[in-house]
This record gives C-alpha cells, structure tokens and sequence, in this order.
C-alpha cells in the first residue's frame, strides 16, 4: 500500500498495489501497521456497504459534529464514483475547500476522510458498491449534511445527478446550517 497526501490536510489518497496475473490480482486493502506506520490514526470499528443500482445516484455531502465524528477509509469495491471531501473545520486554512477523486473497483485505491470533514459521492456506473471502514460506531440520530449543489462550495461534479434521497435534497445550505 502506498499513502499519498491530498491537498486537504489529513486526507490521504491509499493505494493498492495489486499484484496481477492472468487470474486477476491480489491486493491487500487493509493493514493496521501500515496504516500505522504512514502516520494515520485510524482503527476500524464497523465496516458499512452502499450498494447503489443506478448510474449518477448521489449521495451526500454527511458527517457528524464531535463527540460523534467519524474518521473513514472508503472504497470502492464494484463499480466506479466520483469521490468529495470537504474540509468543514472551523479555523482550518483549508476550511470550506474541497477535493474530488475518482475511486473504482478497478484500481481498489481507498480515501482515507479524517474527522472533520463532509463526505459524498456519485455513482459513474450502475451497480456500484462503496464499502466504508468507519473510525467510530454510526450514533442514529448524529448524521448532518450539506446540500450537494451549495454554491458556497462550488463542487463540480462530473454529471448531474439523476437519483438523490430524501433527506440529501433537504440538508441546508452552508449559509443557513
């Protein structure tokens, strides 16, 4: 595994090397020392699947204010997105910035997301699976967002989104939260 820091402070782009051959490949996805060793404070504690049907789902932009932050390691493990994360760390130099990253089962790379930081994706395939390795347990009533089209962030997304929940269309604006 290779750990490659993004322009947002804390998170790191991870990336597998599989090991190919006419069968396929082998990778490993997950190491604790390593993870460790790359200078990531993170254990996994709960392991969650969004399994999506349709091209151009989104989902997004969640997190969760302290005590009940979640630090997560997402991965794609069938299909393909297009991966953001937004710094929402009041006082941080990169504070309201974005990134965006195409993650695929393909290439079996992970994004690790630390504390502090809203998290959404869309889907650029049907049949997509996102697997999420969560920090903390999921605390029901805890989860927050912010509207995926927010003009204050400026995400572009690389097609409009054909499929959003209920509860994504109706996260505040950044301005009024």
């Amino acid at each position: 595994m290779k750990f490659e820091p993004t322009a947002l402070p804390g998170v790191i782009h991870v990336m597998a090397e599989p090991r190919r051959d006419d069968r396929g490949f082998f990778a490993r996805l997950h190491c604790p020392e390593e993870i460790a060793k790359a200078g990531i404070d993170f254990t996994s504690v709960q392991i969650n699947l969004s399994r999506n049907t349709a091209a151009y789902t989104l989902r997004g932009m969640h997190f969760q204010d302290p005590p009940y932050a979640e630090a997560k390691l997402v991965r794609v493990v069938r299909g393909a997105i297009h991966d953001v994360v937004v710094d929402i760390r009041p006082g941080s130099p990169t504070y309201l910035k974005h990134a965006g990253f195409r993650l695929d089962a393909e290439g079996a790379d992970a994004l690790f997301i630390p504390e502090g930081f809203a998290h959404g994706f869309l889907t650029l395939e049907p049949e997509t699976d996102v697997l999420y390795q969560m920090g903390r347990a999921y605390v029901p009533g805890q989860a927050k967002g912010y509207r995926w089209d927010d003009p204050a962030l400026g995400i572009a997304w690389p097609q409009p989104p054909a499929i959003i929940g209920d509860a994504d269309r109706a996260w505040p604006l950044i301005s009024g939260a």
